[in-house]
C-alpha cells in the first residue's frame, strides 16, 4: 500500500493533443455503474467514436445497448484484467471502475482501495502489455482535497492533497500520483483524466444528494459550503468527445458559477441551520459512537472546505461548454420534485 501522506502532488504539465482518428475498439470498465450506463449508451450510438464497444464490470451488464459486449472483470484481478484486454486487445479503455461509497464493514476501505488503486494499476499495466495507446480515466475533485487554504478557484495545476480520512479523495489523489509517474514513464500510453465536480442527474441519489434532501439542511456557521455541479450526461459527453477526437490532458468537470448550501436549500424550500463546527464536529462524534448515519466528525472538513473547480481549461483548450451550476441544479430539482 502507498504511505498515507497529505503532501502536495502537483501533476506534470500536460498539453492537450488532437490526434488522427481512426475507427477502434473500446472497453469500458465500470460499464454497469451510474456513469458508465451513460458512457456505453453514448458509445453505442456514436460509431465515429467506436467501431465496437467492450462493457465489463464485476457481474457483466445485463442491459448492455444491442451491439455491446458484455463482459464480467473483476478489477481486482490482475489476472482477469490482463486476459482481457488481451482478448478484446482494445484501443482505447476508459476506466470508470471505483467505489464512491465504501460499503459497511471492517475491511471497507480496504476493499475500496484494491478497486480504486490496485484496479487502476492492473489496468495500466494490461495497457502496456497489449498495446493499448490510449487510456480515459475519470479522477474526482476530491482529488485536491478539503483544505482550508484551497485557491478560492482550484484549476488543474492546483496541487492535489486528497484528505487521508476521506477513502475515495485519499484514493484519487492516489490514482492521479500513479498516473502522473506513468506519463513520465510511459509517454507512449496517451492519457485523458478528467476531475468532475459534483455530478447530479435525473436518477442521482448518494451521501452528497442526501446532505441537501433532509428535511432540515444543516451547514456550519461561517462557512457558504459552495457546490459546483456537473450534469451526469454531460461528463458521459466528455469522456465520449475525449475518445471519439483521441485527446490527451486534464480537466475538471464543472458548470459555471457555484451555489452555496443555504442557496441550495432554499431552490428545495428546506429549512437551513448552520452549526457552529465545534458543536457539528461534537455531534456527529456521538452519532459516530452510536453507529447513528453515515457521517463522522470529519463532515465539517467537507462542508467547510469545498474545492471550487475551474473549468476555463475545459471549454477553451477542450472545447466543451457544459450546463452551469444553477442550471443543473435546476434539471435535477424538477427530476426529483
Amino acid at each position: 500500500m502507498a504511505p498515507e501522506t497529505d503532501a502536495p502532488v502537483a501533476p506534470p504539465a500536460l498539453e492537450p493533443t488532437v490526434l488522427p482518428t481512426s475507427p477502434r475498439t473500446v472497453l469500458v470498465t465500470g460499464a454497469a455503474g451510474y456513469l458508465g450506463r451513460l458512457v456505453v449508451a453514448q458509445l453505442a450510438v456514436a460509431p465515429e467514436a467506436a467501431a465496437k464497444v467492450v462493457a465489463t464490470d464485476l457481474r457483466a451488464p445485463s442491459d448492455a445497448p444491442a451491439g455491446v459486449v458484455a463482459e464480467a472483470l473483476d478489477v481486482t484481478d490482475r489476472a482477469a484484467v490482463d486476459a482481457i484486454v488481451a482478448k478484446h486487445r482494445p484501443d482505447v479503455i476508459v476506466h470508470l471502475a471505483a467505489i464512491v461509497t465504501p460499503p459497511k464493514g471492517a475491511d471497507a476501505r480496504e476493499l475500496a482501495r484494491r478497486v480504486d488503486v490496485d484496479g487502476t494499476r492492473h489496468v495500466l499495466e494490461a495497457c502496456l502489455a497489449h498495446g493499448v495507446t490510449r487510456i480515459v480515466v475519470t479522477s474526482s475533485g476530491a482529488a485536491y482535497g478539503y483544505h482550508a487554504d484551497n485557491a478560492v478557484r482550484l484549476d488543474e495545476d492546483a496541487p492535489l492533497r486528497g484528505n487521508d480520512v476521506f477513502a475515495y479523495s485519499h484514493h484519487k489523489r492516489l490514482v492521479e500520483e500513479m498516473l502522473a509517474d506513468w506519463r513520465r514513464d510511459h509517454p507512449e500510453l496517451h492519457q485523458l483524466v478528467f476531475r468532475p465536480g459534483t455530478i447530479l442527474g435525473a436518477t442521482t441519489k448518494n451521501q452528497i444528494t442526501a446532505i441537501f434532501e433532509r428535511k432540515v439542511v444543516v451547514g456550519v456557521k461561517g462557512s457558504a459550503t459552495p457546490f459546483v455541479f456537473i450534469w451526469d450526461e454531460d461528463v458521459a459527453s466528455c469522456l465520449v468527445q475525449g475518445v471519439r477526437d483521441e485527446r490527451d490532458g486534464i480537466f475538471n468537470l464543472a458548470g459555471d458559477g457555484v451555489m452555496t448550501l443555504h442557496e441550495i436549500a432554499s431552490a428545495l424550500h428546506h429549512p437551513y441551520v448552520a452549526l457552529p463546527p465545534k458543536a457539528l464536529r461534537m455531534g456527529l462524534s456521538l452519532l459516530q459512537r452510536y453507529n447513528i448515519g453515515p457521517y463522522g466528525p470529519e463532515q465539517v472538513m467537507f462542508l467547510q472546505h469545498r474545492p471550487v473547480l475551474a473549468n476555463d481549461r475545459l471549454k477553451d483548450d477542450f472545447g466543451f461548454r457544459p450546463r452551469t451550476t444553477r442550471d443543473v441544479f435546476e434539471l435535477y430539482r424538477r427530476a426529483h420534485a
